[in-house]
């Protein structure tokens, strides 16, 4: 089979990193095409691109939007090329033809546009150049949802203490998910509107409190996210304060829970005593050691609010597909314990959870520093790693878009015959991938395929991070993946113990 590289270079043709994201993903699953990279001509891109053996040519700029493309035919590229043109079209209005006014060039411009002035920015621009944006956002006069990661500490902390100067809230940076008046930014589930307000120095544990909630038919007001360095000692919860006031002072929010993955123990400490100043109630879900989960964080938000608690569903039986007939699942075969997350605080949660009956557990974003993995992120025993992270993500989709790389580690782990548990999660909602399981699903069957060929048997526990409205359909990639082999949690707590359960044999 012949293998042609197409590279183009578009000149000035801006889009914002989370475009590029999906586009990339869109163009690289049609037949043909091997490779895919849609993205502006930073250093770090060009950095990535360069290593995907794509000569992108040396004049390219930030500002040039750049396309690469590994494909086995003329006619593979030529339609690669159609859907890029069709994700890329603009869904309506002008940009200065027929008459129309032209696109705003700043921030400031575009925040004087239509009938009402804008309060709020969403920065989704390459790590290195989001400070300078979000800066002439705040002095433009609006708070700022800034979703870019590699953002550096420095930078966050001049930007937070530039909007506590303007009585205006910095969110992130690395802020994957808030509802702002009941509109999704960023990662976002479909949930209701209803009495409870987040703060939330975590993405994927306050989607995951959110779903709970939702699923126990209670609606959030507002979920305001921080960045997950928010309660660092460096920054010290400084738009986590910020978030907690304007939370107060809202009508609509009645109860406030406050989400953290594990904080700086000062820095928790004297949020507490913030949180207790308030005339809205305020309850705690920071993980940590000896802290209740998340999903015991939820339930004490559905009661405190007045409505009844059910556990979360799930199908902990795992089909049996090697020996038919008395449909009870093969005794787990033991080994060690592999999480493969997308979400950092679900991989946190996991950890606290798994560590507390396994010991050791080996991860690129460790509880402990001497728990850290190598830079190949391989161990022998427990181990979770945590693809979303800053360091894995650079010049490439986050893994709630694009699979590949876990994909990838699924089939390395099920190959190795020291893995006895695979462990992940599953993230639906807007902005994450339309389908995950149209590709988890295939990769788990074959997973499980493998190990039986090595006379083996590697159990997968799902975490389903979800809501009853997400455009995925939680039942469907629920059901999919429980015929690969998977058992199926909505909990992420319940799926860490559960997985915890099968390697020690109590299943």
């Amino acid at each position: 089979m012949t293998t042609n590289t197409h590279v183009e270079v578009r000149r000035g043709a801006y889009h914002d990193s989370v475009t590029l994201m999906q586009v990339s993903r869109e163009v690289a699953a049609v037949d043909g095409v091997s490779a895919a990279q849609v993205a502006m001509g930073t250093e770090l891109n060009i950095d990535v691109l360069r290593g995907m053996d794509f000569d992108v040519p040396a004049n390219t700029g930030p500002n040039d939007l750049v396309v690469a493309l590994r494909v086995d035919s003329d006619e593979a590229r030529d339609a690669a090329l159609a859907r890029l043109e069709e994700a890329l079209a603009p869904s309506g209005g002008g940009g200065g033809l027929g008459g129309s006014e032209p696109a705003p060039r700043t921030v400031a411009s575009a925040a004087r546009r239509g009938p009402e002035p804008a309060t709020l920015a969403l920065v989704s621009v390459p790590g290195p150049h989001a400070f300078t944006e979000a800066l002439s956002a705040l002095q433009a006069g609006l708070s700022v949802l800034v979703f870019s990661d590699n953002v550096p500490v420095a930078a966050e902390i001049r930007l937070k203490d530039e909007a506590a100067e303007r009585g205006l809230l910095v969110m992130g940076p690395d802020c994957g998910t808030a509802v702002v008046a009941g509109v999704g930014l960023g990662f976002a589930n479909a949930v209701r509107p209803g009495p409870v307000g987040l703060v939330a120095a975590s993405g994927t544990g306050a989607q995951q409190v959110m779903c709970m909630l939702d699923t126990a038919g209670v609606g959030v007001s507002h979920c305001l996210g921080v960045g997950g360095r928010d309660l660092s000692a460096a920054v010290a919860g400084r738009a986590t304060r910020a978030a907690l006031a304007l939370l107060d002072d809202d009508p609509a929010t009645e109860l406030i829970v406050l989400v953290s993955k594990p904080p700086d123990p000062d820095v928790a400490s004297q949020i507490k005593e913030y949180a207790e100043q308030l005339a809205t109630p305020v309850q705690l879900a920071l993980l940590g050691p000896g802290q209740p989960d998340l999903t015991a964080a939820a339930r004490r938000a559905v009661e405190t609010v007045g409505v009844t608690w059910a556990d979360p569903w799930s199908w902990e039986k795992q089909p049996w597909q090697g020996q038919p007939g008395d449909g009870q699942p093969r005794p787990a075969a033991g080994g060690a314990l592999r999480g493969l997350f997308a979400g950092g605080t679900l991989c946190d949660e996991a950890m606290v959870i798994a560590s507390a009956a396994l010991g050791e557990i080996r991860s690129n974003i460790p509880l402990h520093l001497d728990w850290a993995l190598g830079s190949d992120l391989r161990s022998d025993g427990h181990l979770m790693v945590d693809f979303g992270d800053d360091s894995l993500t650079g010049g490439r989709a986050h893994p709630m878009i694009d699979q590949r790389t876990r994909l990838d580690r699924i089939a390395d782990e099920a190959a190795d015959p020291s893995c006895g548990v695979l462990l992940l999660d599953v993230v639906l909602g807007h902005g994450a991938h339309p389908d995950p399981a149209s590709e988890l699903a295939p990769a788990l069957a074959q997973a499980k395929a493998t190990a039986r060929d090595d006379g083996r048997d590697v159990a997968v526990v799902v975490s389903l991070c979800a809501a009853v409205d997400d455009p995925q359909d939680a039942r469907k990639q629920a059901e999919a993946l429980h015929e690969a082999g998977a058992s199926i949690f909505l909990s992420n707590a319940a799926a860490a113990r559960h997985a915890v359960e099968l390697v020690i044999g109590v299943r």
